[in-house]
């Protein structure tokens, strides 16, 4: 009899996170498996569960490996891991494939080939739903200085480059925050994945809004 997927991968995959960093940890996994659950339930469209949350807890177990230099795409390599995991514990071979091809298609980079099946897509749009909204200015910023201490110097500034003058002239400002959470958005393939997508970018505006009022020059 094949093993209940979600949770033998849940117990192969927490392992993977114990040197993760909070952008890409456990808690972040269990946001996406939540998310894309949710967004399946609002899509007509018939959905493999057990491959969908599966892939959830597995698709980032090669950030840290990534983050060192060790592996160049935490995708690809998530998945050839995944494979040989899951074959080991008697997943039958199909939906093995059906949750390496999640892992494969997940990421945003121009190498990693479309998402093609509905839990694919899902997975992708919950994943990059994360970097949105409330929760996702959090990871974003976490991403800023994660890449600051891994380059040894300021990746961006938490500012908005208004002040004339500044030491961080130069340096990419709050807008790359924007434009992170924009390109993530415009790339979602779901009906219910841009419906959440419109709200969290909703929050982000009016945070952006306040952000630059907070840090205005006052009048004098």
């Amino acid at each position: 009899m094949s093993p209940d997927l979600e949770p033998l991968a849940r117990h192969l995959a927490m392992p993977y996170y114990d040197d993760a960093l909070p952008a890409h940890d456990s808690f972040h996994a269990k946001r996406v498996r939540d998310l894309s659950l949710r967004l399946a339930a609002d899509w007509d469209e018939p959905v493999d569960r057990g491959v969908l949350a599966a892939a959830a807890w597995l698709h980032d177990v090669g950030r840290p490996l990534e983050r060192t230099g060790e592996i160049d795409d935490h995708g690809e390599w998530a998945a050839a891991r995944a494979s040989d995991l899951l074959a080991s514990e008697g997943v039958a071979a199909d939906r093995v494939d059906a949750v390496v091809h999640c892992l494969r298609s997940h990421s945003i980079r121009p190498s990693s080939p479309e998402p093609e099946t509905p839990a694919a897509k899902l997975l992708f749009d919950a994943d990059k739903l994360d970097a949105a909204g409330a929760v996702g200015l959090v990871r974003l910023a976490c991403i800023v200085g994660e890449r600051s201490g891994r380059a040894g110097e300021k990746y961006a500034a938490i500012d908005t480059g208004s002040v004339p003058g500044a030491d961080d002239a130069g340096t990419p400002d709050l807008t790359l925050l924007r434009e992170w959470a924009r390109e993530r958005l415009d790339a979602l393939y779901t009906p219910p994945g841009r419906r959440h997508g419109e709200s969290r970018w909703a929050f982000m505006q009016d945070f952006f809004d306040r952000f630059e009022a907070e840090t205005a020059i006052p009048d004098t």
